[in-house]
């Protein structure tokens, strides 16, 4: 071997291939690879992040390094927006919310990743046996068609978390019986019958000031029935809300029917305005912080956790902190499906809007880089991964994962996932979703916090929504029928 075949058997600097010549064939040498991924602050991206440290060895045998950005989430979208705008190209990896799928595809920064699935029909199936509305929530774009942009990193919905030792205590139960002639409900089983009138029983029974009487002994603190999203930041109300109004009968605007589909007359319908007056009833029941249009999912979450509240509907995304060391109710919990509402044929109707994010690549990603990040999303959706996942915390929307009878054993609340994922649907991915969500979010705020009914609400809502889907040609305005007047005979 002479001295020039040795100096190119040598390892390579970072990033690139080497060339290894022995008995005239040529092997390509192991490569450092680093992909950065920018993730919201929660316990799914953290158990993902181990994961991925503790287990994952890249099949190509190269030096694989997984650089995670935790954003909080209040932050999220404008720290994301603004380094893909900003031209740096920071990340090869984003865990996005699927709202943000239009803006981002359309400006360019989020890969299409078609080419990639039709290359490995192995991969295809795999993604096919997602369910489909978490596909198609975080992975179409435009809206339900074959254009997908995402692999689910961490599927989501809204659970009704309880306080099993104070809902179920014989006393309490004895006094809610006398008093509103039902059952105060007490196991899952009774949780996924609830009703939203019967959610605001239980708010309505449960309020207490400290050193009444609550389950058998002294409240050490003012306590409450029931919480759930009315926050003003990012999302936080409209996710609750959106459920009330399809629940109800109501819609919001309909990208998938664009441009035919209106704002005016559909955001701002009775049904819906009559949704968002029964979201807004039940804020009396709640503790005062509801009031002032600061109760987000962290907030309704950390007063559940401190033992102030009997029901919490939130994320079971939040679902490790309640069982966490300092929170006081983790020996305490029961897990239902969210209240529904029951329709005219006797049946609960359950809509939501749905939670959770997708992986997506941004388009300067390398070659090897994108390589190395297909290779590890492979990993990531396989069932024994995906049961790990579930196991540690999380959830999936894998079919055969979330279908194994294993799978309810895991955490508390998998009880509730499978039968809530028919019922879920998603807001916006339009380009336009951070203005139309902005404006949303203000004025249901100015609702939540008594400054406005919830007529003159959605009617602003529905009027700045028409105006600017037409403005960008994704509303078209009605047809008029003109009506010709008769030509004179003279």
């Amino acid at each position: 071997m002479t001295a020039m075949t040795k100096l190119k058997g040598l390892a390579t600097v970072a990033g690139f291939a080497a060339t290894l010549f022995v008995g005239g064939a040529t092997v390509a040498s192991a490569e450092d690879i680093t992909l950065t991924m920018a993730v919201p602050d929660w316990p799914p991206t953290r158990i993902m992040k181990k994961m991925f440290d503790e287990q994952y060895k890249p099949k190509s045998g190269n030096t694989v390094k997984l650089e995670v950005d935790f954003i909080p989430w209040p932050d999220f979208y404008t720290r994301v927006n603004a380094s893909l705008t900003s031209g740096e190209q920071k990340y090869n990896f984003i865990v996005s919310d699927s709202q943000w799928l239009g803006a981002f595809v359309e400006g360019g920064y989020f890969r299409k990743i078609n080419d990639l699935l039709d290359a490995d029909p192995e991969f295809m199936a795999t993604f096919k046996t997602i369910h489909p509305n978490p596909l198609n929530a975080y992975s179409t774009y435009p809206h339900k068609t074959e254009n997908y942009y995402g692999f689910p990193q961490f599927p989501d919905v809204l659970v009704n978390y309880a306080r099993q030792d104070i809902i179920c205590h014989d006393e309490e139960q004895k006094n809610f019986q006398a008093k509103y002639g039902k059952k105060l409900p007490c196991t899952g089983e009774e949780l996924d019958a609830m009703t939203w009138d019967d959610f605001k029983n239980v708010g309505e029974f449960f309020q207490r000031k400290k050193g009444d009487m609550l389950a058998g002994a002294p409240a050490d603190d003012d306590f409450y029935g029931i919480a759930y999203q009315a926050g003003k930041g990012y999302d936080f109300s409209s996710m609750q809300i959106n459920g009330f109004i399809w629940q109800m009968g109501g819609d919001t605007w309909d990208e998938t029917k664009a441009p035919k589909g209106q704002a005016e007359g559909v955001v701002n319908s009775p049904a819906a305005v009559a949704a968002l007056e029964k979201y807004l009833s039940l804020i009396q029941y709640m503790p005062p912080v509801a009031k002032t249009g600061t109760m987000d999912i962290f907030v309704s979450d950390q007063l559940f956790r401190e033992g102030k509240v009997a029901m919490n509907i939130d994320w079971i995304g939040l679902g490790e902190a309640s069982l966490a060391a300092d929170s006081k109710v983790k020996d305490k919990l029961v897990f239902g499906q969210m209240p529904g509402t029951m329709g005219a044929d006797g049946k609960m109707v359950r809509w939501s809007n749905i939670g959770g994010q997708p992986f997506v690549l941004t388009t300067w990603t390398t070659e090897s880089q994108t390589k190395e990040a297909v290779d590890f999303v492979k990993w990531w959706l396989s069932n024994d991964i995906q049961h790990q996942f579930a196991q540690g915390g999380g959830q999936s929307a894998v079919k055969a994962v979330y279908e194994d009878p294993k799978y309810v054993t895991y955490r508390p609340w998998n009880r509730a996932w499978a039968p809530q994922l028919d019922w879920q649907k998603d807001v916006w991915h339009v380009p336009q979703f951070f203005e139309l969500l902005t404006q949303q979010q203000d004025q249901f705020d100015l609702a939540i916090t008594g400054k406005q009914d919830a007529k003159t609400t959605l009617d602003n809502i529905a009027k700045f929504q028409q105006a600017k889907l037409q403005e960008v040609g994704l509303i078209e305005l009605l047809s008029l029928i003109h009506i010709s007047a008769p030509t004179r005979p003279y």
